[in-house]
């Protein structure tokens, strides 16, 4: 097997790897956009939000210190002990929860009824609003994300395969994956077969089905929009933090976490925005797309033939293109639901 062959399988499982990462952010937006039709802009301020407040709890950092500090003269930033990864985990679910009811009971309870696009208005005066709350609670430094994740690389050499008798060494040749990326997998597998379990065989899924088809029908077999709302809020928070522990300790806790929303945007049109395995497909082919793609430009004479120069960089616009190129010839994604309205 040739060292190109061996290096282009790398970059595909790297990118099988971070198109988990992508699909994580995408699932927040589907939730929410699934169960009352308002695409969360903020998703990815939720994501910065979570992270923030859970590397807070667990320094033990003191909430909005600074503007503590300004007003009273004093000189506490830090309450003087560490919370352990877990509780702080647990603590900031509950954060997370608390935000899903503030957002329900300030904003979108006073929204119902109106025109998609105030919807969405409103969800990116919610991602402005939370970013400078999330300055104000912990600062604007960069911050180290610790909870035990494996770091560093692994998969040992010289690993066979036996297939009809015959070996074939695959990993031989300096074949690395990121442990924090199998991490980051292993979950994404577990969080959207609970989540999918959830939505189809519990009361409450089912109800979360039902308000998205029809929110009046819902109403009158007795089913609570506020209490669902809530619900579908808190899980995407949860989901926003999961999404940010694996983002924040990839790349560290800083305001440039909140973009990767940017970056769900194409999966989300690639897989439909009401379906839950549509966002991890969708997020699957961005990721490998995207880093098979710069692979195959930047290494290859086919690009200096056509282009006169090899092409880098490919990653910030190629799930863009390719988004667009779906958006031509199924605009409802590859499992999105095909919209008919009769006139």
């Amino acid at each position: 097997m040739s060292d190109q062959l061996i290096y282009a399988s790398e970059v595909f499982l790297n990118g099988l790897m971070a198109g988990v990462l992508y699909a994580l952010v995408a699932l927040g937006f589907v939730l929410i956009f699934k169960a009352s039709g308002i695409f969360n802009f903020a998703q990815g301020v939720m994501a910065l939000f979570a992270a923030m407040t859970l590397v807070g709890i667990q320094n033990g950092q003191v909430p909005f210190a600074h503007l503590i500090n300004a007003v009273f003269g004093t000189d506490i930033h830090y309450f003087g002990w560490e919370v352990h990864s877990i509780l702080a985990i647990l603590l900031t679910v509950v954060v997370m929860i608390l935000l899903a009811w503030m957002v329900q009971r300030f904003i979108f309870k006073h929204l119902v009824g109106q025109e998609p696009i105030i919807l969405f208005m409103a969800t990116i005066g919610l991602a402005y609003l939370l970013e400078g709350v999330a300055d104000l609670m912990w600062g604007s430094e960069i911050k180290k994300l610790d909870v035990c994740l494996a770091e560093g690389t692994c998969l040992p050499q010289g690993i066979n395969l036996a297939i009809d008798e015959a070996t074939f060494n695959l990993f031989g040749y300096g074949f690395f994956i990121d442990n924090l990326d199998i991490t980051a997998t292993i979950i994404a597998i577990l969080l959207v077969t609970a989540l999918v379990i959830f939505s189809q065989y519990t009361k409450q899924g089912r109800a979360m089905r039902a308000v998205a088809d029809d929110h009046q029908a819902a109403l009158s077999v007795g089913v609570s929009l506020n209490y669902i709302w809530i619900l579908v809020w808190s899980v995407a928070g949860f989901v926003a933090l999961v999404a940010g522990i694996m983002w924040g300790a990839k790349s560290g806790v800083q305001f440039s976490l909140s973009l990767i929303a940017l970056k769900a945007l194409p999966v989300l049109m690639l897989g439909g925005f009401t379906s839950i395995p549509g966002a991890i497909v969708g997020g699957l082919i961005i990721g490998v797309g995207e880093k098979l793609f710069e692979f195959f430009m930047s290494s290859s004479d086919l690009a200096g033939a056509l282009f006169g120069f090899t092409m880098n960089a490919t990653e910030n616009w190629f799930a863009y293109v390719l988004a667009l190129i779906f958006l031509v010839f199924r605009p409802q994604g590859l499992f999105g639901e095909k919209i008919i309205e009769r006139v």
